[in-house]
């Protein structure tokens, strides 16, 4: 593997490849987008292109070196994330990280910090690592990766170079699906539509059966009539059942509500997100008021940041449901 086998991307690898080649590198880099687009690929790449035994501002992903980064067990490479049994990134792991970096490295060339997700890292944790952006060791160079930088101080972002990654084109992710040797799907296109430009989306979208789970939820949306909050009650109580249910279903109906609207305002598919569902969509559309539908979103929406937050899961999806089930 190489640059140009990595997926999309091109304008900021290219940024990327031009600071190896005039061994010009910043100390640190955010890399922000949303998840599952390849930011980490991208970076695990710039650490093999500077490890690599074979090539030059490149790499050739199969040399000892690149096979270590791989594997996650090269000593100048690290990914910071959070601990298994932990929900947060903590002082202790940038302390860890940072001791590492402070040492010779290992192979003569520059070590490489990966913190993903960077928002993950509490406010002790990113008060720590402030010292480090601002007095670099030697030869280091850290990579904070994110969806986007609102949780981040801004005197952490301030210190980092900023390339920003848009979601992948849907014919890529498409065709990243049909070079997988398991197909992914019997419909990649609809897969890649839903992935709304990420290939690890579409990825987990197969693995946990929401694929097929959305047409579940969309007939419970559809099926609440006018006044009936009790069947409204009922969706709730279900899909309150667990909080990564909860949230799988919530990203969904946003993105349910969104085609809607589409639909209702150009009368095409070929912007839908779910698009196996155009006939499900159009009888949406044709009955859904435009400022319900913009409250249903805008409920979707929130209702996703109050769970993140730990707040009452059904009582959170009882003001959507009623939302959705409220007179016309």
């Amino acid at each position: 593997m190489s640059f140009a086998e990595v997926i999309g991307h091109t304008k900021q690898l290219a940024i990327l490849r031009s600071a190896l080649s005039a061994a010009r590198l910043h100390h640190a880099y955010l890399f922000i987008g949303p998840d599952g687009i390849g930011k980490r690929t991208a970076a695990i790449a710039v650490a093999k292109a500077i490890h690599c035994e074979e090539n030059t501002d490149d790499f050739c992903g199969i040399c000892v070196n690149c096979a270590r980064i791989s594997d996650g067990n090269h000593p100048d490479v690290r990914v910071i994330q959070p601990l298994l049994d932990k929900k947060e990134i903590s002082i202790q792991q940038i302390r860890e990280i940072e001791r590492e970096l402070s040492f010779r490295s290992f192979s003569g060339r520059h070590k490489i910090a990966v913190i993903d997700p960077a928002t993950l890292m509490n406010l002790s944790a990113q008060n720590a690592l402030l010292k480090t952006l601002e007095e670099p060791p030697a030869d280091s160079v850290i990579v904070l990766i994110a969806p986007n930088s609102g949780g981040l101080l801004p005197t952490v972002r301030s210190r980092c170079v900023r390339l920003s990654f848009s979601p992948l084109g849907r014919h890529e992710v498409a065709a990243y699906l049909d070079s997988q040797t398991v197909t992914m799907c019997n419909d990649s296109k609809s897969l890649a539509a839903m992935s709304m430009g990420s290939i690890g989306l579409a990825l987990k979208l197969k693995k946990e059966k929401l694929f097929e789970r959305r047409r579940d939820w969309a007939k419970t949306l559809t099926s609440l009539r006018p006044g009936d909050y009790h069947s409204a009650m009922a969706a709730a109580e279900d899909l309150g059942e667990d909080r990564d249910g909860t949230l799988s279903f919530l990203g969904w109906a946003e993105s349910w509500y969104r085609d809607v609207l589409v639909y209702q305002a150009t009368h095409r598919s070929d912007e839908l997100v779910n698009l196996d569902m155009l006939a499900e969509i159009e009888r949406q559309a044709a009955t859904i008021n435009l400022d319900r539908l913009h409250l249903a979103m805008q409920k979707a929406s929130s209702a996703a940041a109050g769970i993140q937050r730990n707040l009452n899961r059904r009582m959170i999806l009882e003001d959507l449901l009623f939302t959705v089930a409220g007179e016309q």
